[in-house]
């Protein structure tokens, strides 16, 4: 899978789009945004996600492949589970515990958009690929 050589600046344009999502990242953090919000529905995040549909053939066979996918799994899986998050803390709110249940469970999703942004940046700053 990773016999391809890899174009050095595809390895800078995977390094803008972690840089856009950890924007988003600080962006939610640093304003009355949440993490969540910014990274799925926050303008830095979209371009990155655009980038990486537009570009993804090209780390195909290489190391940069799994910085790829990685971060379109973190997308995705975060734009499901805010989803599950919602329709869930919506429906208890009717006995109160989805007023808690919300903001914990979009804080614990930051978080782990947080910690994907920087495992995955971490390792392409290491060349090496994500597991």
């Amino acid at each position: 899978m990773q016999d391809r050589t890899v174009d050095p600046s595809l390895v800078s344009y995977v390094h803008i789009m972690y840089a856009l999502h950890a924007l988003a990242a600080l962006i939610g953090i640093t304003s009355p945004l949440t993490v969540v919000g910014q990274f799925i529905f926050g303008v830095p995040s979209l371009i990155a996600v655009i980038m990486n549909y537009v570009r993804r053939d090209e780390a195909r066979g290489t190391w940069l492949d799994s910085h790829f996918t990685w971060q379109r799994t973190t997308f995705w899986t975060a734009a499901l589970w805010s989803l599950v998050i919602w329709v869930f803390s919506v429906i208890l709110m009717i006995v109160l515990i989805g007023f808690l249940t919300l903001p914990v469970g979009i804080a614990l999703a930051g978080l782990w958009i947080i910690y994907r942004v920087a495992r995955g940046w971490l390792a392409l700053k290491d060349a090496r690929p994500v597991p």
